[in-house]
């Protein structure tokens, strides 16, 4: 994780949860934008220099595999990432704005331009950044966590204000006091790492975990019904293991995104939570051979977020199992 510190005097705004994430690559398909992946082995490399520190090697290879594939919003998104640890912050700022101009659907680079630009002190356009963020994922829990943080800044700030301009007016101070306690007790111990910014090819593959056998072994629907609670079960206990493996090798993640890299986003989103549920009600399984498809409603709750949607989840029968090949979220 990141922190970013104020400058020229003014107070520290302690970033805790304000996180660099790695990226999804989820480019529209409404928006023709063609997504070219990088051969794996370059994603590794660049992330094995900048885990060992060594930024100017980092660097000096995303720019080589940049002068090929220009457009790759991903390497770009790493490009960012290494000017920010490098400390070249209007340069990572000029990375991820560019990125936002270009693939305006990706939400990742609105929150890395709000960590930059809180450490400026800058919370009007952190606050802007993290509301396009959640404009773009209404589900992006960090966003929301983030915007939270420059909210809570943004009134220590008027607080302090309203005391220069009527330092007797009593109800302001305790007030003031509440979010610089809260910011104390997150600079003592609440910093977390933040997500890994772990490249397709290191990504760890899911090992199958065995789904729990239905009462009727012949009955095809009840089996469905078990996967869908098997993946629930699996993803309110964050065991990723179980969650991946709950989907099929052919699983087909949206937007494009290739499978590891979608697998390494979803850890990213699921391991940091300290609490998650997922609530399955009216479901309906529909089953034709060795294909079905799972339709229900979906509560979702965690430390950041809740939040109700109508999911779809498509199955293909692999031996004994019901696997997850694609998955899609409706109103």
């Amino acid at each position: 994780m990141l922190s970013a510190s104020s400058r020229g005097g003014t107070s520290t705004l302690v970033t805790s949860r304000l996180r660099l994430l790695a990226l999804s690559v989820a480019v529209s398909a409404a928006l023709g934008a063609t997504v070219v992946m990088a051969q794996t082995d370059d994603y590794a490399e660049v992330n094995r220099l900048m885990r060992a520190g060594q930024l100017s090697e980092a660097l000096s290879k995303v720019d080589q595999y940049l002068t090929s594939k220009p457009r790759d919003p991903q390497m770009r998104f790493l490009k960012g990432v290494i000017q920010t640890e490098g400390g070249k912050h209007s340069d990572a700022i000029a990375t991820f704005s560019k990125l936002t101009e270009e693939f305006p659907e990706l939400p990742e680079p609105y929150n890395n331009l709000a960590v930059l630009y809180a450490g400026q002190s800058q919370f009007d356009k952190a606050r802007a950044a993290l509301e396009m963020a959640i404009r773009t994922n209404p589900s992006y829990a960090t966003a929301h966590e983030n915007l939270g943080d420059v909210y809570a800044k943004l009134a220590s700030q008027s607080y302090s204000k309203a005391l220069q301009l009527d330092s007797g007016n009593t109800a302001v101070a305790p007030k003031l006091s509440l979010i610089r306690t809260l910011f104390s007790a997150d600079a003592k111990g609440g910093a977390r790492p933040g997500a890994a910014l772990t490249p397709a090819a290191v990504a760890k593959p899911a090992v199958p975990a065995p789904t729990p056998a239905p009462a009727a072994s012949g009955n095809a629907e009840a089996a469905v019904e078990a996967a869908v609670a098997s993946w629930a079960k699996a993803w309110s206990s964050k065991n990723m293991q179980a969650y991946l493996g709950a989907y099929a090798g052919n699983f087909t993640p949206p937007g494009g995104q290739a499978r590891s890299a979608w697998e390494a986003d979803r850890e990213a989103r699921i391991v940091p939570r300290s609490r998650i549920g997922v609530d399955i009600s009216d479901l309906s399984v529909s089953v034709d051979g060795d294909r079905a498809s799972a339709s229900f409603k979906q509560d979702y709750s965690s430390d950041t977020l809740n939040a109700t949607s109508q999911k779809k989840l498509d199955f293909v029968k692999n031996g004994s199992r019901w696997l997850i090949v694609r998955e899609s979220t409706g109103s």
